[in-house]
């Protein structure tokens, strides 16, 4: 898996090379103080993965990655938390805090293997038929899986796929966010955020800006804040005031 790094500080850009040492399954094409830079090298480059930050001199960070190739993935690497939501606006596919921990980087980076060999394997045009009231079939991977909705516990949106989140496995498939919603019962299914779709079943716990499913923590987006909270939590509150 080919990656370059974008920080105009270069202890940092240190720093994540370093982490990008010790992965054996990434390959460090090039480090950057700018994306301008960046930019140039990837019209001539194919890139699988991009360690991004977000407050650069120039063109930031978010605006970067809505210009970079769609085979292209995002991390955000960054010492600012408040731009998480902001990140995920853009399909970003993690958000690192700075100083970056070996633990997290290599979640983040195992994140995007999976999902690039996902990728890798949807060759037909993959899409979602809907065939019952209580579950729909997905061709991926040269298979058709029968899939429950009770059993997803959320959807996440990446680049012009989709990803079905069950506790089985993940299943990819070439659609948009917007066009599987549709398909999804409403009573069970709220998008919380540009790139993602929960389960309310599933809920673990929740606050201002995040819901908590299982290990998963899914942003709550400004957009979307507002009906999830009046459709999904008010209504179903018990013990107020």
């Amino acid at each position: 898996m080919t990656c370059i790094i974008v920080d105009d500080e270069p202890l940092a850009r240190e720093a994540i090379q370093l982490l990008v040492s010790k992965m054996k399954d990434l390959q460090l094409l090039g480090s950057f103080a700018s994306a301008n830079a960046a930019s140039v090298f990837l019209t001539e480059n194919a890139v699988d993965l991009l360690f991004l930050d977000i407050q650069m001199p120039g063109t930031n960070g978010i605006d970067f990655a809505k210009t970079i190739p769609q085979t292209t993935l995002v991390i955000f690497t960054t010492a600012f938390s408040e731009f998480a939501l902001d990140s995920y606006e853009v399909d970003a596919l993690d958000y690192l805090i700075k100083p970056v921990r070996f633990d997290r980087f290599q979640k983040a980076v195992e994140k995007a293997s999976s999902y690039i060999k996902l990728i890798s394997a949807d060759q037909f045009g993959n899409n979602i038929e809907r065939i019952a009231d209580d579950y729909f079939f997905v061709r991926a991977d040269r298979k058709t899986f029968k899939i429950y909705f009770k059993d997803i516990f959320f959807i996440q949106g990446l680049k012009d796929y989709v990803v079905l989140h069950t506790e089985e496995r993940k299943v990819i498939t070439a659609m948009n966010i917007k066009t599987i919603h549709e398909q999804l019962p409403s009573k069970l299914f709220v998008r919380t955020s540009k790139s993602y779709i929960i389960n309310v079943q599933h809920i673990d716990s929740f606050d201002n800006n995040t819901v908590f499913i299982r290990e998963n923590e899914i942003p709550i987006g400004e957009v979307y804040r507002n009906y999830f909270f009046e459709e999904f939590v008010v209504k179903k509150m018990i013990g107020r005031g």
